[in-house]
């Protein structure tokens, strides 16, 4: 089993989830964005620390600004040193997702915890995906 991780960009904070066994995905802390390229390090610096062979970009596929955001997660993905392999997932509607999954349990929501449960939730989907792939092989 390879060890995934999934991040969802934002523009004040990435969140990040990991899968080191094959079922159960688990929210990391959120990594703080000053500017691109201390996000990209410190990105790559939780890549590291984890040995991630495999990392999940959720990528906003309906709406008004997809292509802008899409744009500018490309570029970001392009900062990052990582060598193993990228995989980009539709993450529309997980921040929704994780709101709801996160009602009464957050208070403060600047801490990113949200934005690492929509992590979570396009790490499940990504997985997901890949289990209907293997069924339909």
């Amino acid at each position: 089993m390879k060890k995934i991780a999934a991040i969802d960009i934002g523009l004040k904070r990435i969140g990040v989830a990991l899968c080191l066994s094959s079922t159960i995905v688990s929210p990391q802390e959120a990594i703080l964005r000053k500017n691109r390229d201390q996000a990209a390090r410190d990105v790559d610096i939780f890549l590291q620390e984890w040995s991630i062979e495999l990392l999940v970009v959720g990528l906003p596929k309906n709406g008004s600004s997809s292509e802008e955001m899409e744009r500018r997660i490309k570029h970001f993905v392009g900062l990052l040193k990582f060598d193993g392999e990228i995989a980009y997932q539709d993450e529309y509607g997980s921040s929704i997702e994780a709101k709801e999954m996160m009602q009464g349990v957050v208070r403060q929501r600047r801490d990113g915890r949200i934005d690492s449960m929509a992590a979570k939730v396009i790490l499940e989907r990504y997985l997901d995906a890949q289990k209907e792939t293997s069924w339909a092989d």
